[in-house]
């Protein structure tokens, strides 16, 4: 079967610089000159003609300029990123009655390359998603990008630059990064070969780029996959893809994922998830984009890799509440990229639960790809908790108790035990204590660092949350202590005098009553109009907090318990005398939809959105913003790196939504 032009061009170029390879490095050339300059001929004559240029291309490959430095350019479109889910039925919500694209999520560096009449005018990575840096001198090195192409007019093609995995083996001992260590993964090699002023020892790191999408261009054609097929002949190996032409089921989602999977291995491309993206450009452009990714589109991640390796100890760590937290020390393991040591071991029941000693085998991953978490012990048996605790706190040295609390799950009692120091004079407890008090959701007292706190307690300068107040009664020593000085106090003390400034949400926040939170401390301002009077002759009368929305028995009987400490009692009535709190803020009138009167729950992040930002969002809709999932939560949004709330919500029933279903259903 005759070769098209395109083929020729390509098997013309590989063949070449197989020959050059063979002469220059190896002394051992396969061909003679003549028979190589007829073949470069060739060569030029198919580029002229068709007006395919490969990146390798020997005719244009006679020399690599380096830079100085890598300039920046702005992207008149946002490179934006797309939003992720690890649940495959989220994807046939997401698709409904669209055609869709479901394509390899490559796992390297996001490039975009810039057409001007057929030639390569600029390759600039993603970089913040609105200003990248130019890496046009390296295009050349890289291998799948055109220098020209067949086309009149404006042109941007986006797609990923990575090293194939079979090439990343025989690169890793060979090569060390900026910190003189091997590079621990394809991604982070690609990315840092990219970003060379170098462009010849970017050709030496076998670059691929594989395009994903035409964010310009190619304005005739009406669909995506179109578009990418056009890129085909126009010299691209395009990233591969499933295209749909009938609406799915969630059978038929599973079979083309895995089939993607089998490709990404036939081809040895890397990869990390599947993206699924609408496939008409019209309807893609009409669903619009949040400041963090565009809506037309969701990527499916793989399920955490689990790697293993050996418990060394476990560290014990006391709280401000008094319990004792334990972190397991185990031999560092690479994951994804990063050298991981320690994971929270959460409390004692885990720790029985995977009867975990020292010299343990254990698995560990990476939970959503950022926290570290222990998921297996490999040599369970001869467990002795009694032989794993400290029986005295590591701190201050006061016996320690083990703790039970009960909780129901799925109609079942569940005992969680936790060990804890009861010593209020615990200097690590009344350390975080301090902490917790002056942080940014609590009084928010500015310059009041956790070392900083540490020295003025040493000191005796601090016995309680009042003595901030009074901290000017010692000035004279406090600028005298390292670090400090008269500019430093006097900040200092500027952010206590604007603490006395503060809100009901802050102030009780600052209390510290276990569970209450962001989300709790609003609904009681809310329900008790920000007055700290009315909350206290609840608390006395025997308010039912559980008909509260996210309130229940645990959270009733916390703030019971802190109130009927007399040192609590104190607290509480000798700072009302030394703050100010702000009347409620007028809250926005409620817009009609799809979630008034709602119990809604987040989890993970829902960018362009904090935390507090996406609660006001879900209570501008007329919904509850709750923080915990339970049998009343109606909706449960799962964003970018979920936590435990995931679970618990699939396990109870609720209806889970990603952030593009949410922003959906809100009418954004």
């Amino acid at each position: 079967m005759a070769q098209t032009a395109y083929e020729q061009v390509v098997t013309l170029t590989e063949r070449l610089n197989r020959c050059r390879h063979e002469y220059y490095n190896l002394n051992a050339p396969t061909i003679s000159d003549q028979e190589y300059d007829k073949l470069f001929d060739e060569l030029t004559r198919l580029e002229q003609v068709t007006g395919i240029q490969m990146a390798n291309s020997p005719t244009q490959t006679v020399g690599y300029s380096p830079v100085s430095e890598l300039p920046k350019t702005t992207h008149r479109i946002p490179l934006l990123s797309l939003d992720k889910e690890k649940r495959s039925a989220a994807l046939l919500d997401f698709i409904g009655n669209q055609l869709v694209l479901l394509m390899l999520k490559l796992d390297g560096l996001t490039i975009k390359l810039t057409y001007e009449n057929g030639t390569l005018v600029e390759a600039a990575t993603r970089g913040d998603g609105n200003e990248g840096e130019v890496v046009t001198h390296n295009a050349r090195g890289i291998t799948g990008i055109p220098q020209k192409i067949p086309y009149s007019g404006h042109l941007v093609v986006v797609g990923e630059a990575f090293i194939r995995p079979s090439d990343f083996t025989k690169l890793k001992d060979k090569l060390l990064d900026s910190s003189g260590k091997p590079y621990k993964n394809g991604r982070n090699l690609a990315a840092g070969s990219v970003r060379l002023l170098d462009a010849r020892v970017c050709k030496e790191r076998c670059v691929t780029f594989m395009p994903f999408n035409v964010l310009e261009g190619l304005d005739a054609l009406e669909l995506k996959s179109d578009r990418l097929m056009q890129l085909w002949g126009y010299g691209f190996t395009v990233c591969p893809y499933l295209k749909t032409t009938a609406a799915l089921n969630q059978r038929y989602i599973d079979m083309g994922i895995e089939r993607l999977q089998e490709l990404a291995k036939k081809h040895d491309v890397p990869i990390d998830g599947i993206v699924v993206t609408y496939n008409n450009v019209a309807y893609s452009k009409s669903c619009g984009r949040t400041g963090h990714h565009y809506k037309d589109g969701i990527a499916y991640k793989f399920e955490d890799d689990a790697f293993e390796t050996r418990l060394q100890s476990i560290e014990w760590n006391p709280t401000r509440s008094g319990e004792i937290a334990p972190v397991a020390i185990f031999d560092p393991v690479e994951i994804d990229g990063c050298e991981v040591a320690r994971a929270s071991l959460h409390n004692l029941s885990f720790i029985e639960g995977l009867e975990l000693m020292p010299g343990n085998r254990i698995k560990v991953s990476k939970r959503n790809m950022i926290i570290p978490h222990v998921e297996e012990n490999l040599d369970r048996g001869g467990f002795s908790l009694d032989a794993v605790i400290p029986h005295q706190c590591p701190c201050c040295g006061e016996p320690t108790r083990v703790h039970e609390s009960k909780s129901t799950a799925d109609g079942r009692e569940r005992i969680t035990r936790t060990l804890f120091c009861d010593n209020p004079k615990c200097e690590t407890r009344r350390l975080q204590q301090f902490v917790h008090f002056v942080g940014e959701k609590a009084m928010d007292i500015e310059g009041l660092s956790e070392a900083t706190l540490e020295k003025l307690i040493g000191r005796g300068l601090l016995h309680s949350y009042m003595d901030i107040y009074r901290l000017d009664d010692h000035r004279a020593e406090i600028i005298k202590l390292e670090g400090m000085g008269e500019k430093s106090w006097q900040r200092l003390w500027d952010a206590i005098q604007r603490s006395r400034n503060t809100t009901f949400e802050r102030y009780l926040i600052a209390m510290d009553i276990p569970m209450i939170g962001n989300t709790a401390s609003r609904t009681l301002a809310r329900t008790f109009q920000s007055n700290l009077n009315a909350f206290e002759e609840a608390v006395v009368s025997g308010y039912d907090f559980t008909q509260l929305p996210d309130f229940g028995e645990t959270l009733q009987n916390n703030i019971r318990a802190w109130f009927e400490s007399e040192d609590n009692w104190y607290i509480w009535y000798e700072l009302r005398e030394l703050v100010q709190i702000a009347p409620p803020a007028p809250m926005p009138e409620a817009t009609a939809s799809p979630f008034t009167g709602l119990n809604i729950v987040v989890t993970g992040k829902v960018e362009p959105y904090t935390r507090e930002g996406i609660n006001a969002k879900i209570e501008s809709l007329g919904a509850h913003a709750g923080s915990s999932v339970s049998s009343k939560t109606d909706y449960l949004i799962c964003g970018e790196n979920a936590g435990s709330k995931l679970d618990k919500a699939q396990a109870l029933g609720v209806k889970i939504l990603s952030p593009a279903e949410f922003f959906r259903m809100a009418g954004e």
